[in-house]
């Protein structure tokens, strides 16, 4: 039968501890002996990950943000090669994090690992050219959207769209009636979620604008609103809730529970990232907003760097406006209140979205993290995976 798998991952961030798990998940059917260990956060970690490390240590954001944080960094990625190596791993994939992963995936490939990135970097945003040095960091990128491989051609690289495993968990039809009973929410209510991000920057730069944002729409609306904000931290809860009570604003804060709440409302004030399109697969219509830290917006905007006509995913895998965007100086108060109203109010439009949401919602589930694993273990050797797979069968 031979020894079990050793795999080593790297997640960033909670939105790559969620995607890290069902991977797991997915491997654990093939192959139930196979062993992980890696830098992990708690649903990783509930899935059996050894954990070297938390996948927060990876949440800074930006192009410039991180060279505070280089020197910690540089460790940690110092420190994980040796371990990897120690342990004489089978497979090393990076999840998400690109900027660490795909460095320390080089590293390791180097010495003669096997490498996979699973989540690509947005080279269809921005710094094409990174498509070279990525064919030379992994054997294989695993990509969560369906317009991502063809950016790979050319290259000596296996890239493949494996579907989102957000399109897989989150059922076609809607669970708004649960969604409201779980919350002790009224079918009647009128429910706005709010989410002002995943990361310290983010809550930081969008926090107080939404706040203000919601009592100017309760203002506008003139009748009573419900809204909601899904926290992923006690940290950032804390941090939003001092936003919210300098600004005068009534907003339920809940530990966790997005998916609930996004199904439950009818509409969303969302930071731009994974939760929109979360937000998108239960079918709500939203306002997305985006902000960075000055200069890394002077070098992103300003500079050129990114030539894209939407930043939103909703927008760019419908290849149209179906959200309203705000960037940078864009983000004021009013502005997103009148957009949310906009949203609340509009019914021929809702309905409009619903239609064209659920075709992205099918064009997506495609069995992700199922996909991911099978295509991980073709990456290596018969006498590695083949065997083992026929063994556990």
């Amino acid at each position: 039968m031979g020894r079990a798998l050793n795999i080593g991952m790297v997640a960033g961030e909670a939105s790559g501890d969620l995607l890290g798990a069902a991977l797991i998940q997915a491997l654990r059917e093939r192959l139930p002996e196979t062993r992980f260990t890696g830098l992990a956060g708690e649903h990783m970690r509930a899935a059996g990950c050894e954990a070297l490390g938390d996948a927060a240590e990876l949440a800074v954001m930006g192009l410039v943000e991180p060279l505070v944080h280089l020197p910690r960094l540089l460790r940690l990625r110092a420190r994980l090669q040796r371990e990897f190596a120690r342990r004489r791993i089978d497979l090393f994939v990076g999840v998400d994090a690109p900027a660490f992963n795909l460095r320390l995936a080089r590293m390791l490939r180097a010495r003669g690992f096997t490498t996979a990135q699973y989540v690509s970097p947005q080279v269809w945003a921005w710094r094409r050219g990174r498509v070279k040095s990525i064919a030379r960091a992994v054997d294989a990128v695993l990509c969560l959207l369906p317009f991502e491989p063809g950016c790979y051609a050319g290259q000596p690289v296996r890239a493949e769209f494996v579907g989102h495993p957000l399109a897989d968990r989150i059922p076609l039809g809607s669970e708004r009636s649960s969604a409201r009973r779980s919350l002790g929410l009224a079918e009647h209510e009128q429910v706005v979620a709010v989410l002002p991000g995943s990361r310290e920057g983010e809550v930081r730069r969008l926090g107080s604008d939404f706040a203000a944002a919601t009592v100017l729409l309760q203002q506008r609306l003139g009748r009573p609103l419900r809204f909601i904000a899904p926290m992923v931290s006690p940290a950032l809860e804390k941090l939003f809730a001092t936003q919210l009570q300098a600004a005068g604003a009534n907003v339920r804060l809940v530990s966790g529970k997005a998916d609930l709440v996004l199904a439950a409302a009818d509409a969303g004030l969302i930071a731009s990232g994974t939760a929109t399109l979360q937000a998108l697969l239960h079918g709500l219509p939203m306002v997305v907003a985006y902000r960075l830290a000055p200069l890394t917006a002077f070098i992103v905007r300003d500079l050129g760097l990114v030539r894209l006509p939407y930043f939103s995913l909703p927008n760019l895998l419908g290849g149209e406006p179906l959200v309203r965007e705000f960037f940078q100086d864009q983000v004021q108060p009013g502005a997103l209140a009148e957009a949310l109203h906009s949203a609340l109010i509009d019914l021929p439009r809702r309905d409009a979205l619903q239609v064209r949401y659920r075709e992205i919602h099918e064009q997506l589930r495609r069995g992700g993290a199922g996909r991911a694993a099978q295509i991980l273990l073709e990456l290596l050797p018969p006498t590695d995976a083949s065997a083992q797979v026929s063994c556990a069968r």
